[in-house]
């Protein structure tokens, strides 16, 4: 049904949540009253549910009239969260369907995008088993507070990955949105929000953060299993796949300028074991992959070792002269 409206407050709280299409009409207009009735038929679509969908009287309402340019009717006014975002001047019942499709679409590709950015987020906290967003980086924190949390996380031993928000406006923005959390940084492990530097500072003074970080046995087995991996050759390559079929372009284009040195090398595939994936990337605190090892020193990844090989550089590092 549609909705009389009786009152300015009335207007207002239709016009403010949502999407809305209030018509301003005159009982004594026969367009109006034509246009009222597809209104009526209108809300008994089962695609036009979620609108709100009114009539208001022009004449006793003047000043909204007047506020919002009422000179003639009918005439639709179409509003999102009380933000007028169309008019339509005229008996037109083609273009107003138009027009509320239009909307309905946009409103369905703004919701698709506000759950694009959430997966984003959720694969982005997801991304190492303890991840800091901060501003900078583990090794050139930019603000007082970072520079604390990350100091704090070194002196009992922490491996942590970081993000630099400072670098991304949307992650920045969006993600006190998704964790509820105003401020940075913020600490995530295993995926959930820990909490800033306050936060963290009590966790470790009571002695939680450890049992949070799991400081002991496990993370011990896998750096030393990292260590030993790395160590599985002079020269290690972490790709996706193997040295015969590599998995990602990347990866590829890795493996040929290897093969073109004509220099042994072995190849770990990250994609066969999660542990080592994510856990390398916390090992080496280098975030992507692949990844390129001399001796179980880390040289970096695919853009280090073409500049390696523009340098004239390349085969002096793989044999660890350089």
């Amino acid at each position: 049904m549609v909705t009389s409206i009786t009152s300015d407050t009335e207007f207002d709280a239709i016009k403010s949540n949502g999407l809305s299409v209030i018509h301003f009409y005159a009982d004594w207009s026969e367009p109006c009253q034509h246009m009222n009735s597809i209104l009526e038929d209108l809300v008994l679509e089962n695609e036009f549910r979620n609108i709100k969908i009114a009539k208001c009287l022009a004449e006793d309402f003047a000043e909204i009239s007047l506020k919002h340019n009422v000179s003639a009717v009918p005439k639709f006014i179409m509003f999102r969260n009380g933000v007028q975002v169309d008019v339509l001047d005229g008996a037109d019942p083609i273009q107003l369907n138009k027009k509320i499709q239009a909307l309905l679409t946009k409103s369905d590709k703004t919701e698709q995008k506000v759950e694009d950015i959430n997966l984003r987020l959720k694969s982005l906290v997801n991304s190492a088993p303890v991840l800091l967003f901060m501003k900078g980086s583990k090794s050139e924190p930019k603000c007082k507070f970072s520079t604390a949390i990350v100091n704090l996380l070194k002196d009992i031993g922490a491996e942590f990955s970081t993000f630099d928000i400072l670098q991304d406006q949307v992650v920045r923005e969006k993600l006190k949105i998704y964790s509820n959390w105003p401020t940075y940084p913020q600490l995530y492990i295993n995926g959930e929000l820990i909490g800033g530097l306050d936060i963290v500072k009590e966790l470790k003074e009571n002695g939680e953060l450890n049992d949070l970080l799991k400081l002991e046995n496990s993370k011990a087995n896998l750096n030393d299993r990292l260590k030993l991996l790395i160590h599985k050759a002079d020269v290690m390559a972490f790709i996706k796949g193997n040295k015969q079929v590599a998995r990602c372009g990347f990866s590829n284009q890795l493996i040929q300028i290897l093969n073109q040195t004509g220099i042994d090398y072995e190849t770990f595939d990250i994609l066969s074991d999660e542990e080592v994936r994510q856990g390398l990337k916390v090992y080496s605190d280098w975030p992507t992959y692949p990844q390129v090892y001399v001796k179980g020193s880390l040289i970096g990844g695919l853009d280090i070792i073409k500049e390696l090989r523009e340098g004239g550089e390349l085969i002096a590092t793989l044999k660890g002269e350089i």
